[in-house]
């Protein structure tokens, strides 16, 4: 039996996330004897240890001999270290005077001396760690390392249901919320109607009485969830999560609910400017404007309807054909011919009895935004191409069609695969492909112009 040491503290100043995805991180180790290094500090979750029936050694100082007597008491044979506090140097020396194996988790690029390193984050880039980490280093980075929870990939397998009436805002600042803003943030969805917050914080909170203080006669609009275990169902029902960019940010990310990061701290800066890159909506220094108004672009933005081609108006019918006849937007189609009415109509007509295809407008608060359509669906191999192109009149409201696109595809279809083939000259269009992580899989000429075949994988977006 390995015997797997994991040196990692939580606090009212440090937060509870080290604990935390050490615990996920731990169930991977079938069979071992585990056992955790912490220290008793104020606000320290090391009960959430006891709890999985882990062995909790208690640190009475970050000292390197204390924690090799440790070492030696059990004959570890790999240290999992999961510590800011813990350094190059440190990790050296312990090597040095152990031997044994180490494996260090990082979210920020520092160097480390370490045989294996994870940096399970969804913005983790292994190329970055060059000269940081020894030659023979094994970087586990990205998405496919992220340490989640087995409720979460139980949730995320149900039916998403959004009650557009009440709508539910989730709140989750950190287990220690350190910055105190729970309440500031409560202060400002005041402002909106028909809203319920739902509030996620830890006995590690130094705030915590004044946050139940805040909170009380407020039931109606509030509920406050202290260690709670239904965090996965919470995201999953949120209609906006508000919460930093850090641990929480992998979760919410895999849930796919839309999201505002507010940064609180240094070491979140890495998951900001990846979210920011990525069009998620980010405050870098919370300020009640900022707020405001971002929380309204995303309440606004879920008011999206997509009705089917079959059930449009004749107006609408020639509406759309007069946006996909526009020069600007036929250049970017394989066939660029205009369309006809009567040809237009007779294909609608002939939509019921096609079940490979469907086509949508797309409308945000009941102004039309755009065209999105799904061709070539394979329910049997579950996947299905795509086809978009907004109301030229209009700006900006890319981000909307593809997140509208993505939603069916995935939740409605089904599909495990969606597929664009774009002409290598769109820029705009790869871009925001890109921007939801599609992947170039293939390139090839179509009409004398190259055009790049790119996908997303459900499990990957």
């Amino acid at each position: 039996m390995q015997n797997i040491l994991f040196r990692a503290d939580s606090s009212s100043i440090i937060g509870t996330g080290h604990i935390m995805r050490d615990l996920v991180l731990a169930e991977q180790f079938k069979g071992a004897n585990i056992i955790f290094a912490a220290q008793d500090l104020a606000g320290n979750i090391n009960h959430k240890v006891q709890e999985k029936n882990y062995t909790l050694e208690i640190l009475k100082s970050n000292e390197i001999d204390e924690l090799i007597e440790i070492i030696k008491k059990y004959a570890i044979d790999m240290i999992v270290i999961d510590h800011y506090g813990i350094d190059y140097d440190f990790e050296k020396a312990l090597k040095e005077a152990t031997g044994i194996t180490t494996f260090v988790l990082d979210d920020t690029y520092e160097k480390h001396h370490c045989d294996i390193l994870l940096n399970h984050n969804i913005y983790a880039d292994s190329s970055r760690y060059e000269n940081l980490v020894p030659e023979n280093c094994e970087l586990r980075c990205g998405a496919d390392y992220t340490l989640l929870r087995e409720e979460f990939r139980l949730e995320k397998t149900k039916k998403r249901t959004l009650n557009q009436e009440m709508k539910n805002i989730l709140i989750a600042m950190g287990g220690a919320d350190h910055s105190n803003l729970n309440i500031e943030i409560l202060k400002v969805l005041e402002k909106f109607s028909n809203i319920h917050a739902n509030v996620v914080t830890t006995i590690a909170n130094q705030y915590l009485n004044e946050l139940q203080e805040y909170v009380k006669d407020k039931e109606n609009i509030i509920t406050l969830h202290i260690n709670t275990n239904e965090m996965a169902t919470l995201i999953n029902k949120a209609n906006l999560a508000i919460i930093t960019p850090s641990v929480t940010a992998n979760e919410v990310f895999y849930m796919n609910t839309p999201l505002i990061a507010i940064k609180t701290a240094s070491n979140q800066d890495e998951m900001y400017k990846y979210l920011e890159k990525h069009g998620y909506l980010c405050v870098d220094n919370f300020n009640t404007v900022d707020l405001t108004s971002n929380i309204k672009i995303l309440l606004d933005k879920e008011i999206v309807e997509l009705v089917n081609f079959i059930e449009l108006s004749l107006e609408e019918k020639k509406r759309v054909l007069e946006w996909r006849n526009q020069p600007s937007i036929r250049q970017w189609m394989f066939n660029q011919e205009e369309i006809s009415l009567t040809s237009h109509l007779n294909y609608i007509d002939s939509l019921p009895l096609k079940n490979d295809r469907s086509y949508f407008l797309v409308k945000q608060n009941t102004h039309e935004i755009g065209v999105i359509d799904f061709t070539n669906i394979d329910y049997k191999h579950k996947k299905t191409e795509f086809g978009i192109y907004s109301n030229p009149a209009l700006k900006g409201v890319g981000k909307l069609l593809m997140e509208a696109i993505i939603d069916y595809a995935f939740n409605t279809l089904k599909v495990i695969t969606l597929i664009s083939e774009v002409f290598e000259d769109n820029i705009p269009a790869i871009k925001l492909y890109n921007r939801y992580l599609f992947k170039n899989m293939d390139r090839k000429k179509v009409n004398n112009k190259y055009v790049l075949c790119m996908e997303l994988k459900n499990e990957n977006r």
